[in-house]
């Protein structure tokens, strides 16, 4: 079982604490507990949001979680819930997480960059994306060693940037395949200027895939291929 369920919005988390914690947390661990009792293996999907973004390299899986928000402390507590069941099941930690079916941030800026002469993004807030058909391919690696295993692991496309970084890839590739741009240029923003911000962001929540690597043989593609893939099979359609 792959469990991908959540309550992801991280503002309305900070309103509504008991829902959050129901669905990130407690319902984490049931669903552990049903797989364990069928004879299952689980991989529970949780986040960068669980660490407080003060260090300044990439986060390991050593590194002690310290979430500075209900959405991120939520998501901690179901780490420790599917734990507590079984050390065979895996939590996988993402960030940034883009694709299909789902609109994203990248569709976002897109989307604004069609109808707008003005786009920005923060420019001191880093991680790395993660795209979705990247980690539907890589999670059943995990499976794949049978009874091996189990814990904490990171799991993101490689390198890192900054939201502004992300939002200008994706619309230097928009450039590439044509679209009709309003704006073809991203514009800084800092952290403190979010004031719409209710949740406080972790300013770096870099994940370091190398666990992740070392024990698949694996290695994560850049997340600049990934994000040039994502744009050219969805907007060439449209």
């Amino acid at each position: 079982l792959i469990n991908c369920a959540a309550q992801t919005n991280v503002d309305r988390c900070e309103s509504e604490k008991r829902e959050a914690f129901r669905l990130n947390g407690e319902a984490a661990g049931i669903l552990a507990d049903a797989c364990t009792r069928k004879g299952a293996r689980m991989i529970h999907i949780s986040t960068d949001y669980v660490f407080d973004g003060e260090k300044n390299t990439p986060y390991t899986e050593m590194d002690e979680a310290r979430p500075i928000s209900v959405y991120g402390e939520s998501k901690l507590e179901g780490e420790r819930c599917v734990a507590s069941v079984d050390a065979d099941h895996w939590t996988v930690r993402v960030s940034w997480v883009f694709g299909p079916d789902r609109p994203s941030f990248i569709d976002a800026i897109v989307k604004r960059a069609l109808t707008e002469e003005t786009v920005s993004a923060v420019c001191d807030k880093f991680s790395t994306p993660t795209y979705t058909a990247d980690l539907s391919k890589n999670l059943p690696l995990l499976f794949a060693m049978g009874a091996k295993g189990g814990g904490v692991i990171h799991l993101t496309n490689s390198g890192q940037c900054s939201w502004q970084e992300y939002a200008q890839y994706g619309l230097d590739c928009c450039r590439e395949i044509g679209l009709p741009l309003r704006t073809v240029s991203v514009g800084p923003l800092h952290l403190s200027d979010m004031d719409n911000f209710v949740a406080r962001r972790p300013a770096n929540s870099v994940l370091s895939s190398s666990r992740f690597s070392a024990i698949t043989g694996t290695v994560p593609r850049p997340w600049r291929e990934a994000v040039r893939d994502y744009i050219m099979s969805s907007y060439t359609k449209s």
